[in-house]
């Protein structure tokens, strides 16, 4: 089954939180959407793309918005998009609704390319797609993962300003795709 994440309700969302002795930063993204293929009864055959649009990731202060999404870091002009395909699935293991896993793919932040494994909880939810708000029957398989990436492994400011911000930025992922019926 199909299921579409581009969500009119703005309720997809990322997070990312940055420490540091002198700061921490946290910041947030709405602007999420791809499609992943998923059968709870055989959830290795997870396939799929999440796409977040880098312009729409925010953060309170204005200045550090503007540092996020100029060419030292994001750089959003140049790479619109950050992007996780998966690849495959080990570790499967469903109860009920849920299944947990390990989902490795390529995850693209700055237009650099690593393989992460990240692990997911993945919910299937028959027949929730209208209790979700809107007038669609469906269901809604919702994905939630946390994950921690290096900023230098993607070229962001890699070893500079590590007083400031430390090198690891932890990743919260949690988004509901929909697969509506015909």
């Amino acid at each position: 089954m199909s299921f579409d994440f581009k969500d009119p309700k703005g309720a997809n969302n990322a997070t990312c939180k940055v420490d540091a002795p002198l700061e921490a930063i946290s910041g947030s993204a709405n602007g999420v959407s791809g499609t992943v293929k998923f059968d709870p009864a055989a959830p290795s055959s997870l396939a799929g793309k999440i796409v977040i649009a880098a312009k729409a990731l925010h953060v309170g202060n204005p200045v550090m918005l503007e540092h996020l999404h100029g060419d030292g870091w994001v750089d959003v002009a140049k790479h619109p998009e950050i992007t996780f395909e998966v690849g495959s699935v080990k570790n499967a293991k469903t109860e009920g609704t849920v299944t947990t896993a390990d989902v490795t793919g390529k995850f693209t932040l700055k237009g650099w390319t690593k393989e992460i494994t990240i692990p997911a909880k993945i919910t299937t939810l028959k027949d929730k797609l209208k209790a979700r708000g809107g007038n669609q029957e469906g269901d809604l398989l919702v994905i939630r993962s946390n994950l921690t990436v290096k900023r230098a492994d993607f070229g962001i400011k890699p070893g500079q300003a590590e007083d400031k911000v430390f090198n690891e930025i932890e990743l919260s992922l949690s988004i509901a795709g929909a697969s509506p019926k015909a």
